[in-house]
């Protein structure tokens, strides 16, 4: 039998890991009833909370959190690896915490601070406008990292390294613009998310009017699932349904590269080729991409600078060295396999 998580106490009660951890740590503010469920299903299920990590804030005050939303996005995975590197050199501890798709990050953060003596917290993943009373909260310093962002007055209070996804989701579709598609389907996040999925769904939609190229809404899929919505699964069910729909298109782009891995199947399973039939272009840059058969078309991100810097900020500002700093890094449009000219047969359905 599988060992029960706190991810799998939060899920069967239906609360955050958040909520868990207040209830188990015998936070004060806590709905009662709440609480109550919550033990009486850590009680059922014989879950045993990981000591080792509680005992953090009684031990060494030498701690890193790095907070994960989209912790199966395997991007994060070099991130992750970068980061701890960096903070093993300066002889810190590291702490990592899923944050779930419908959780706040900085209600998980502000729990974090109140369960563990944090030094410094890092951000993977999620929004990029954030409560300024929640961010004035946050009394360690911290930055957002692989998080696009939206310049404010907010924007003062806090440090960001990422890529620019707005330019860089047009850069992408102007490229295939330039093959010659006009008709590009996208493979993207809820657009009520406020994440990097929005701003390349709204760059995607930008290239297109800069060219007067009228944005059909029946090329636009967002994924549903929004537990792990950059799985291969979702990118393969998405590209299902658009090639049932009987709507025409030339070349699809996905937001992320495990998206458009889950598209080329459904691609091929369809009979079609790629790119001669339809051309598929992805973003990240994660190494599948280069090994897939056809290789990946891709916005490349430069994974190695963005958490070297994120992490090297991160000291600098615990060390009062520097002042906040917002860091775009350019990403690089790797040309491969998967994009190639629209086939003109494809377009025979369009009225």
């Amino acid at each position: 039998m599988e060992e029960i998580t706190i991810k799998d106490i939060a899920r069967r009660c239906g609360v955050g890991i958040s909520t868990v951890s207040r209830a188990i740590n015998n936070h004060p503010d806590i709905n009662t009833e709440t609480k109550q469920m919550v033990m009486q299903v850590i009680r059922e299920t014989g879950y045993i909370p990981n000591n080792s990590a509680r005992n953090l804030k009684r031990t060494d005050a030498r701690c890193i959190a790095v907070l994960i939303k989209g912790i199966t996005n395997p991007f994060f995975s070099s991130v992750i690896q970068i980061i701890e590197t960096q903070v093993q050199k300066k002889k810190y501890a590291m702490v990592m915490q899923h944050v779930e798709a419908y959780e706040d990050e900085l209600d998980v953060a502000l729990e974090l601070i109140k369960e563990k003596r944090l030094r410094g917290i890092i951000f993977l993943g999620g929004a990029y406008r954030h409560d300024s009373q929640k961010l004035a909260k946050l009394n360690v310093p911290f930055v957002f990292s692989t998080i696009g962002t939206v310049q404010d007055e907010g924007a003062k209070t806090y440090s960001n390294t990422a890529v620019d996804d707005y330019t860089e989701s047009q850069k992408m579709v102007n490229y295939l613009l330039d093959l010659g598609h006009k008709r590009i389907a996208i493979i993207a996040e809820g657009s009520a998310a406020e994440s990097v999925g929005q701003l390349r769904l709204e760059g995607y939609k930008k290239a297109l009017r800069d060219r007067e190229i009228e944005i059909d809404e029946r090329l636009i899929y967002e994924v549903k699932d929004q537990a792990d919505p950059y799985s291969m699964q979702n990118g393969y069910a998405m590209a299902k349904q658009l090639l049932a729909s009987g709507v025409d298109f030339t070349a699809v782009f996905a937001i992320a590269d495990f998206l458009a891995v889950g598209v080329c199947r459904a691609i091929h399973e369809a009979g079609l080729r790629i790119p001669e039939d339809i051309s598929v272009a992805g973003y990240d840059g994660i190494a599948i991409g280069e090994f897939y058969t056809p290789q990946l078309t891709t916005i490349k991100q430069p994974v190695e600078a963005m958490a070297e810097k994120t992490a090297k900020l991160l000291f600098n500002l615990i060390e009062g060295k520097c002042e906040h700093e917002h860091i775009i890094f350019p990403a690089e449009l790797v040309e491969r396999e998967s994009t190639g000219k629209p086939n003109p047969a494809m377009l025979s359905r369009h009225g």
